[in-house]
């Protein structure tokens, strides 16, 4: 259900409870969350007041303001054994009627997110993000500086709304002497925590889901590589590189 829009900012309500916590308690529950797209790319949710653990809050006595959003007021977060400074804004009479008396979180400052009983990371899953993670048995080559790392007919190709296909191949099909495993991890939503490889000496190249969440268990294990960044053959057709905010 559309609860509003001002300017690029879209307001919408959520049949999910909604759970964040700090110092290892609740500090706002709700199963009346908003999904706020604040940018395009994913939204942020959005906590009515009421649903705020009250003793949570500590005004700072700062707003802050937003040409769509209107002025909020800042405040602390803290639990008791744990303190977010500046971690919230208060809405109470913002332009975008749908955010009044809402509370938004920095997701960083907090310590856990919940969708139901499912811990969620990085920023709420968008309804309007579909995953599809399909087998496929086409002739998927990768080159890197005119080398090979890569040659597989096993993939599993992932389709992310507004991303590239992603080719996930198995290590089995990888030149796995050319890559060199980095420090770097991130975190997806929908797909989990992934680990790194630099490819013949180019840093990042390459990534793996050792335990992805539930939705994308058929990639566990096997590696990826950006497409923006080296060759992909697909039956022996160069696809090209895709752009994306990767590139």
């Amino acid at each position: 259900m559309d609860t509003g829009t001002r300017g690029r900012v879209r307001a919408e309500r959520t049949a999910k409870r909604v759970r964040t916590y700090l110092g290892g308690r609740p500090v706002a529950d709700t199963t009346a969350a908003l999904l706020v797209w604040e940018v395009p790319y994913y939204p942020t949710y959005y906590f009515p007041l009421r649903d705020v653990d009250a003793s949570a809050l500590k005004a700072t006595g700062a707003t802050r303001h937003s040409p769509s959003r209107g002025d909020a007021e800042v405040h602390t977060v803290t639990s008791g054994t744990a303190e977010a400074r500046d971690a919230a804004l208060v809405y109470r009479d913002s332009p975008l009627e749908a955010i009044r008396e809402h509370v938004r979180f920095e997701w960083d400052a907090m310590d856990a997110w919940f969708e139901e009983d499912e811990e969620v990371y990085v920023h709420p899953r968008d309804p309007y993000t579909r995953v599809d993670i399909l087998p496929s048995s086409r002739h998927v080559r990768v080159e890197v500086d005119g080398v090979t790392v890569a040659d597989s007919r096993g993939a599993r190709v992932l389709f992310e709304t507004g991303l590239p296909a992603r080719y996930y191949l198995p290590k089995t099909d990888v030149r796995l002497d050319l890559l060199e495993h980095t420090e770097t991890v991130t975190h997806c939503p929908y797909k989990g925590t992934a680990e790194y490889w630099s490819v013949n000496g180019h840093e990042d190249l390459a990534w793996s889901y050792r335990t992805p969440l539930p939705e994308s268990e058929r990639i566990a294990g096997l590696i990826a590589f950006y497409n923006e960044k080296l060759d992909i053959y697909v039956d022996g057709e160069l696809q090209e590189r895709p752009a994306s905010k990767f590139a």
